[in-house]
């Protein structure tokens, strides 16, 4: 007897799933739910939804058909992270203060290379150090088989209809999914909203039951080392039009990451000093003079 079980933010999301993929209407189809979903706190701890959906003996199945751009759409619009959520201002300050000292970690790697420069216009292009970049550690994972997160990212590709397939690198604090396939662009959305989003989702599969806390990066068509160049290239520029200015330049809202490079990439600049402003997800970087 035919039978799916799907995960979903709740029950009726897994169950909408698992329905398509069975291609059965819901009368046609006995339900059970073997995991109740929670919202956690602010996201953290959350739990999805699994169901268990079986076809009745005289069901017939539906003709599927692949999702459109508005059923992704509904499928990310219920994940956590794209839900508004307030913080407390004690939380808020410790996002603070792990940035500053991710900062002065940078700063201190760059200081012990550099040079003392003579007063005026900087010619120099700023670029990040080797350890700043997203993807440093990546080399140091060793493949991974049968991994918790490719299943997971196999249903929801699956449930989309687009063609992708994942190649796992893993230790006990990084798990790194390459994502390759004819329909990478889709998984990455404008600038990387999808990626993200599926990959704030993925995180929260991974440490689901873990008392430690694993990062995980999504990446697909060498995205996240193209968005570090434009990045990098775009510090530079902004830096350059400050000096000759003097007038601070505030850049577009950006994902903590994202404000990272910008940080890390004019950190040792003479003239220029950088900070963030605001609350996420609206929270910007200012490039100003010393």
């Amino acid at each position: 007897m035919r039978s799916s079980e799907k995960w979903g933010v709740d029950v009726e999301t897994a169950v909408d799933l698992a329905l398509k993929e069975l291609k059965l209407d819901k009368e046609d189809a006995e339900i059970e739910v073997l995991e109740e979903s929670s919202n956690g706190f602010l996201g953290i701890g959350s739990k999805l939804a699994r169901v268990r959906v079986t076809a009745k003996a005289d069901a017939e199945p539906q003709v599927k058909e692949k999702s459109k751009f508005d059923d992704i759409d509904a499928i990310l619009a219920g994940l956590p992270e794209n839900t508004k959520q307030e913080l407390p201002d004690e939380v808020r300050a410790d996002y603070d203060r792990f940035e500053a000292e991710e900062r002065e970690d940078a700063k201190a790697r760059e200081k012990a290379h550099r040079k003392e420069k003579s007063r005026g216009r900087s010619k120099k292009k700023y670029s990040l150090s080797l350890e700043d970049t997203m993807l440093y550690e990546v080399k140091k994972l060793e493949p991974v088989e049968g991994h918790p997160v490719e299943a997971f990212l196999r249903d929801i590709a699956g449930q989309m209809g687009i063609d992708l397939d994942f190649s796992v690198r893993a230790n006990d604090e990084l798990v790194f999914v390459e994502i390759t396939g004819s329909d990478t662009g889709t998984i990455i959305g404008k600038r990387g909203s999808t990626l993200d989003a599926v990959q704030c989702l993925a995180s929260y599969v991974v440490n689901k039951d873990n008392g430690k806390y694993i990062r995980v990066i999504l990446d697909a068509e060498n995205y996240r080392s193209k968005r570090e160049t434009t990045l990098v290239n775009l510090a530079n520029r902004l830096a350059g039009k400050v000096e000759r200015t003097g007038k601070p330049v505030t850049l577009e809202p950006m994902n903590p990451y994202e404000r990272k490079v910008i940080h890390c990439t004019l950190q040792s600049h003479p003239y220029i000093k950088t900070r963030s402003e605001g609350k996420d997800p609206y929270r910007k970087v200012i490039i100003e003079t010393k």
